[in-house]
């Protein structure tokens, strides 16, 4: 009897913790939706109705430029977990978009790697944890390798007010402290056997398929925000949209904030590069907050009902 009232109780902290989740996010999104500072709610609903963005041709593209970029996230994950515990596609489906829910209302998506080790038995977490940083690692190279060729490109040929020694200072910069982390993460592990033991061995083979996809989904979702400049018939060429794409997505990779937030981020950056190209502003936070309906409200509404159907019991 006394198991019963305690598994009942657990039933029912886990169901609070998960509405809550789930409530919360669905109020960020409609706060963000309807008290943007950038871009009202009326008038993103008059560019939306001006513009063909609802026609069934780019609503298909535009849905499968979405499906395509999660679809490369959910195999990057699956493939990264092989290396621990083979699991299903739509298994790897349910923890990459439950997670994405889950890491709305964090910073930088951080509550990912919590949401994530969840999943898994208590004894993994660490490891679980260690795969998800290695695939969001492996991300974030292609968004540097892309950014920087585009934003060089964007410095060189457009009249930017930026002090490029001032950019390479910051990427040596950055790259040292890359180092240094790696440096005292290694003396760490040799010093912690917890953390040593949550280290996964991952083959060389594994790191370049991970690799792979985080290139292709990269050049997919760059591409869906070049298919929207085209749907609103912005006269600029290709080389000028898909280097500031890039820039964009360099520079706001390095800013920290909740992913709730992304939409504000992006689009105010993306205000500064495509002014410059004399891109109509309402027409550019119009695109930046439509990528962050179909990359990110969509995925985590569909992410919800995982998070509700979530049992803790559950061990992949």
């Amino acid at each position: 009897m006394k198991y019963s009232q305690t598994h009942k109780s657990k039933q029912i902290f886990w169901l609070l913790i998960k509405l809550t989740i789930v409530f919360v996010c669905a109020y960020f999104i409609w706060q963000k939706l309807n008290n943007n500072t950038l871009l009202s709610f009326n008038e993103f609903k008059n560019v939306l109705s001006q513009s063909k963005v609802f026609s069934l041709k780019n609503c298909s593209f535009l849905l499968i430029f979405t499906f395509g970029n999660w679809f490369l996230e959910i195999l990057k994950w699956k493939t990264l977990v092989k290396e621990l515990k083979k699991i299903s596609i739509f298994t790897a489906a349910k923890q990459s978009l439950a997670s994405l829910t889950a890491s709305l209302i964090t910073p930088n998506r951080i509550g990912e790697y919590g949401a994530k080790a969840l999943c898994f038995k208590k004894k993994n977490s660490i490891q679980i944890m260690h795969l998800n940083l290695i695939g969001n690692l492996h991300q974030l190279v292609a968004t540097v390798f892309f950014g920087f060729l585009g934003f060089i490109y964007f410095y060189k040929n457009y009249p930017i007010n930026f002090d490029l020694s001032n950019f390479y200072n910051v990427l040596i910069l950055t790259c040292a402290s890359c180092i240094l982390i790696i440096v005292l993460w290694k003396l760490l592990l040799s010093k912690l056997e917890i953390f040593r033991n949550g280290i996964v061995k991952i083959k060389t083979k594994t790191h370049l398929k991970i690799a792979l996809y985080s290139f292709f989904r990269y050049l997919i979702f760059s591409h869906q925000f070049y298919f929207l400049l085209m749907i609103f018939k912005t006269n600029i060429t290709y080389i000028e949209a898909i280097t500031a794409i890039s820039s964009i997505y360099l520079l706001s990779s390095f800013i920290p904030m909740l992913s709730i937030f992304d939409a504000v981020l992006k689009g105010s950056v993306a205000l500064f590069i495509f002014g410059i190209l004399g891109v109509n502003s309402i027409t550019i936070l119009s695109i930046t907050t439509l990528m962050w309906l179909l990359n990110f409200v969509i995925p985590s509404i569909v992410g919800s009902y995982f998070i509700i159907t979530f049992s803790p019991k559950q061990q992949a």
